[in-house]
């Protein structure tokens, strides 16, 4: 399944955007949906180009259309009001999956997100780390929403048959920003092979994963993500001595900083 046609929701997005050169091969053709119109070669016969809404039926029934696998990592990715993130990314999710059911696709790779379970204790689950497969305990309505989706993936597994696999990103950037990400960070490299690693699994019913980079300071585990077939190069301590004085000291929670944002408050940044 490595090959063909893959949709990927949100492609203009930050990860979406760090995605697009790395997950094209000679094989496959890339269908990119995003809400803001998207750059395109009128001779690249390996992209298509759709631009609207992930939370519009026929838009994604459109975009389904003859697809192998659909990336979503569209949606809202910080907090926001609770109305939002239930239209974008619980309503928005279903509806993917629902065009997917309707179309046939049979494997779809949720975005999910470390906020979903945000209020885990870093170290709680020991030396390897807390299991990708730990119950929600999310620290925002933004990872209340990624929790949503998890579940409402585990129920069109369950229903229909589809291959779903939620990937609990932790902080995917072209470098670790604060000593918090020294543990979380995913790098761009990294994600395309986990991504690269959810397209080929053979058979893989529901799943849920970690997204992270086999970093020294991990405290997450990825057996999970390594029994798909992921394998890291990437480690965060590399950046570790470039880490600005004075950055966030390492959290007690998962979520860091997420504990304290106010619910329901968008994140001006």
């Amino acid at each position: 399944m490595g090959g063909h046609r893959v949709l990927i929701t949100g492609a203009g997005g930050g990860i979406g955007t760090l995605m697009r050169a790395r997950l094209r091969r000679p094989d496959r053709v890339l269908r990119l949906l995003d809400l803001a119109e998207l750059p395109s070669a009128a001779t690249d016969e390996q992209v298509e180009i759709i631009t609207g809404s992930l939370t519009d039926a026929d838009t994604m029934a459109s975009a389904c259309r003859e697809v192998d696998a659909i990336i979503h990592l569209g949606g809202i990715s910080r907090e926001d009001s609770w109305e939002r993130l239930l239209a974008v990314n619980v309503d928005g999710t279903h509806t993917v999956l629902e065009a997917a059911r309707q179309a046939g696709v049979s494997r779809v790779v949720l975005a999910s997100s470390n906020h979903a379970v945000g209020y885990r204790i870093v170290g709680e689950s020991g030396p390897n780390g807390i299991a990708a497969e730990a119950a929600p305990r999310p620290d925002t309505y933004y990872g209340f929403s990624k929790a949503a989706i998890e579940v409402l993936g585990s129920l069109y597994h369950s229903r229909f048959g589809m291959d779903v696999i939620c990937v609990r990103i932790g902080s995917c950037f072209e470098r670790p920003r604060d000593v918090r990400e020294l543990s979380t960070w995913l790098s761009p490299d990294d994600a395309a092979r986990l991504l690269e690693a959810c397209l080929a699994a053979e058979s893989p019913g529901f799943r849920v994963i970690w997204g992270v980079s086999k970093n020294t300071r991990a405290v997450v585990s990825l057996r999970e993500a390594e029994e798909l077939g992921y394998r890291s190069n990437d480690d965060a301590e590399r950046f570790a001595a470039s880490i600005p004085a004075g950055s966030t000291a390492a959290p007690t929670y998962i979520g860091g900083s997420f504990i304290e944002t106010p619910l329901g408050e968008p994140d001006p940044h």
